[in-house]
């Protein structure tokens, strides 16, 4: 079965460079992110968790964990965040979870369930799939999927700006437009009345269309 946004994450135990985690118990009241990688010792890959680890003090402003995931042995992930150091110059803090049975992979879809075997042999190709990102709440639900080809470095940066839109929208009936960023106008949802969102934001707000309602949030 396929996972969907508002599914709640499938748990699992796994190995990680910082020990045993049990997934749920380790987010806790905690957002995570957990972000996973065809192989070890990949270029592009290289690169991705080199950045997460230098910008990892940005997620821990907004009380999200992050999480690494790749199909290779822990002490192969050991060995690869020195490389990782060497060329980013960003050392990896966060944990990384060793999934060589695929158990974690198979378990969200980002390889088959009947899948055969385990890490050993596998190739960047055959894993080409195992590339996902997953923003998940403190209520263990997920609230975004972001795949990307092998090829293509993914941007970190989009994942923290969707996490101050969904924190946000959790919080007050909003939602954000088209590349919106924080401190720019939001959306009234169609839920709230005029003589409601009037209430709430005495500041005023602008209607475009009876649909389409924005407003400039207080600091």
């Amino acid at each position: 079965m396929s996972l969907r946004i508002n599914d709640t994450a499938p748990n699992f135990k796994a190995k990680t460079t910082k020990g045993e985690i049990d997934f749920h118990e380790w987010i806790g009241d905690s957002w995570a992110v957990l972000f996973s990688h065809p192989k070890d010792f990949t270029p592009v890959c290289t690169t991705e968790l080199g950045y997460m680890a230098k910008i990892e003090p940005e997620f821990t402003k907004r009380n999200t964990k992050l999480i690494g995931l790749s199909v290779d042995p822990v002490d192969n992930h050991e060995k690869w965040a020195k490389d990782i150091e060497e060329t980013q110059g960003s050392a990896v803090k966060y944990p990384m979870i060793g999934d060589t049975d695929l158990a974690v992979a198979k378990l969200y879809n980002m390889l088959p369930a009947d899948e055969a075997g385990t890490s050993e042999g596998r190739t960047p190709a055959t894993n080409a799939t195992v590339r996902t990102v997953f923003l998940i709440g403190p209520d263990k639900k997920i609230k975004m999927m972001l795949t990307y080809p092998m090829t293509t470095g993914r941007n970190f940066d989009e994942i923290l700006r969707v996490i101050d839109s969904v924190q946000l929208t959790t919080k007050q009936k909003v939602a954000t437009p088209v590349n919106w960023k924080p401190g720019d106008d939001v959306i009234i949802v169609t839920s709230v009345s005029d003589e409601d969102a009037a209430k709430a934001y005495p500041q005023g707000f602008k209607t475009h269309k009876p649909y389409l309602r924005t407003v400039k949030l207080s600091s």
